[in-house]
Formats: C-alpha cells, sequence, structure tokens
C-alpha cells in the first residue's frame, strides 16, 4: 500500500447527484499530484474526505496504513496530520504575519514555537514581512502566510483546494514555483485540485482528470498531453480543430505550420488578435464545421487575408466522443 491510498471513494448528494464513482488513487511519501477537472467534477468533495471532515458512501482513506476516521467514526472530526488549505486564506487580521503562523502552536513548547515559525518565515521568504498585519500584504503573500500556518505543525499530507484562484498571473506563476520546491524541501505529500491546466502542470508532472466525479486519465503531464484518452481530456489541456470530412480527428493549434503559397487546406483569416508570444488567428476554414484556431508566431498574416494550413501526420489526434463533449 502506498503513503496515502485512497480506495474506492463513492459519494452521492441524491440519487441524480453523483459527487464521486469509484475514484481510487494511490500517491507515494512526497509526491505531488494535481487532480484536474471543471468545475463541479467533484475534486473539493475528494479533499474534505481525505481530510476525514466529509462521510462518503463508500470507500476507504489510509494515511501510512491507518484508516482516516470520517465525521461519522471519529468524535471530532479531522486530523492534524492533514491540513486542508483552501482560496480563502482565513487569516487572523489583528495578528501579525508570525502570530498567524504559529497559531497551531499555541500549546506547544515555547522554543519549539519560536523555531518553527522562523523556519518557516525563511523558506516562505516571509521574514521581512513577519510583523506586518495580513491587511499589509498582497494576496500571495497572505496565501503564503496560509500555507505556512498550516505547515506548523509538521502535517504530512497537505491539500490545497484551488488556492491560487484568486490571484493574478504574476504572482500566481511565482508563488507555485517557490511553493513547489519547498514542499519538495520538506517532503511533504500535496494533493492541489484545480480547474486550471497552467496550474497543474507548473506544481507538479503527476496530472490526474476526473470528470463528473470519476477517474478519466491519470499519469505524467508528458503521457496525459500526447496520448489523451478521450476528447474531454485534449480539450481540458489546449484547444483544438475538427479536422474537415475526418470523423473524430483533430490538429492542435500548435501544430500547425502556415504558408503563403497553397498547402494542405485553405483558410480565411476573421480575427487576428496580438498576443505576447504569436498573433491568435481565427480561421474559416475550407470544410470545417466550426472555425479553427491558428497561432501565427511569425506575425505573417493579417485578418481578411488567406492562409494555407499543414500538419504532420503524426500529430493528428484520433479521439473517441468527438465535439458533443
Amino acid at each position: 500500500m502506498s503513503f496515502l491510498s485512497i480506495q474506492h471513494i463513492y459519494k452521492k448528494y441524491d440519487k441524480d447527484n453523483h459527487a464521486l464513482v469509484d475514484f481510487s488513487l494511490e500517491v507515494e511519501k512526497g509526491e505531488i499530484w494535481s487532480i484536474v477537472g471543471e468545475s463541479g467534477s467533484g475534486k473539493s468533495t475528494l479533499l474534505r474526505i481525505v481530510a476525514g471532515l466529509e462521510i462518503q458512501d463508500e470507500g476507504r482513506v489510509y494515511i501510512n496504513n491507518h484508516k482516516i476516521l470520517n465525521p461519522g467514526e471519529k468524535l471530532v472530526p479531522g486530523y492534524e496530520e492533514i491540513q486542508l488549505i483552501h482560496q480563502q486564506h482565513n487569516l487572523y487580521p489583528h495578528s501579525t504575519v508570525a502570530e498567524n503562523i504559529g497559531r497551531p502552536l499555541l500549546l506547544f513548547d515555547k522554543a519549539y514555537k519560536e523555531e518553527r515559525v522562523q523556519l518557516l518565515l525563511d523558506l516562505l521568504n516571509l521574514t521581512a514581512h513577519r510583523d506586518k498585519l495580513p491587511r499589509e500584504l498582497s494576496g500571495g503573500q497572505q496565501q503564503k502566510v496560509a500555507i505556512g500556518r498550516a505547515l506548523s505543525i509538521e502535517p504530512e499530507v497537505l491539500l490545497l483546494d484551488e488556492p491560487f484562484s484568486s490571484l493574478d498571473n504574476i504572482q500566481k506563476r511565482a508563488l507555485i514555483r517557490e511553493l513547489k520546491l519547498i514542499f519538495q524541501e520538506l517532503n511533504v505529500t500535496v494533493l492541489l485540485v484545480t480547474h486550471d491546466i497552467d496550474d497543474a502542470m507548473t506544481m507538479t508532472d503527476k496530472l490526474c482528470i476526473i470528470k463528473s466525479g470519476e477517474i478519466v486519465q491519470m499519469g505524467s503531464a508528458q503521457e496525459v498531453y500526447e496520448a489523451p484518452k478521450d476528447y474531454y481530456v485534449a480539450k481540458l489541456l489546449t484547444e483544438l480543430n475538427s479536422l474537415p470530412y475526418r470523423q473524430h480527428e483533430y490538429i492542435r493549434p500548435v501544430d500547425l505550420v502556415l504558408h503563403n503559397a497553397a498547402g494542405c487546406i485553405k483558410g480565411r483569416i476573421i480575427n487576428s488578435q496580438y498576443l505576447i508570444d504569436h498573433n491568435l488567428l481565427t480561421v474559416a476554414v475550407d470544410g470545417a464545421s466550426a472555425y479553427w484556431t491558428v497561432e501565427d508566431r511569425s506575425r505573417a498574416f493579417n485578418q481578411g487575408g488567406t492562409v494555407w494550413l499543414s500538419w504532420a501526420a503524426d500529430k493528428v489526434l484520433q479521439l473517441p466522443s468527438g465535439t458533443a463533449e
């Protein structure tokens, strides 16, 4: 059995609302997994069950071979060894950064508490802010304080529930990279749930794709990207263009080659949007039932013009379920 073993979890709120269906995942000590899915796919429910805060209908959760008891089996729900962190920071507004981080250690030895708080302040690059109040911090710094507070009692498992959704992209990218290194240094086991595939792939290369409470695919980011199981997984990772006259076959925008002269397929440029590293073209392609998304990295094509598109045969994705998804 792995360090964190989630075995055949079922949860439904009524006969037509299944939050989780036979969810199983094995996580080794120190691994970081991202569980990715659309809103309402059961991700947050899963974390609450793993934390021992919600009753599942079936299935068990074990940490280091010890069963996690749910509120129906345990008088006081939850475990200090498992810390659940939400996007809301829930900091004490009139306490300093150091006081917030040390709050769970009030009954611990004073010397240990001071040592642990200082360690976390250093790890999280918050030492210069130790005497500030939460309102004096940026959103990313507040999130680090919340994570520092969760880490103060040396948990074995951290559960992150959409923790970066309220942050801007600049704060988010820097924070995720920083936290990943900290989690690795502390050898803490992490489950991150998110609907943002970029957040997931920045934090870890271990992905679990979930849809309507069921696991669709899991594996490394490279495995999932290069061999998506179906249309839902592929569409979650990137835009897809449906090939004309070919059922369930798609090409990604990044895999298209653009030409000025006659190529594989002809298209009329409906719109050109300037982005940081390319122009994003909306193209009406001959025979296609919907507009294509095309990346023009040379910025050589203009709205109203014509573009010819080609691609390598091995880049074509053959995906079941199709656009009905």
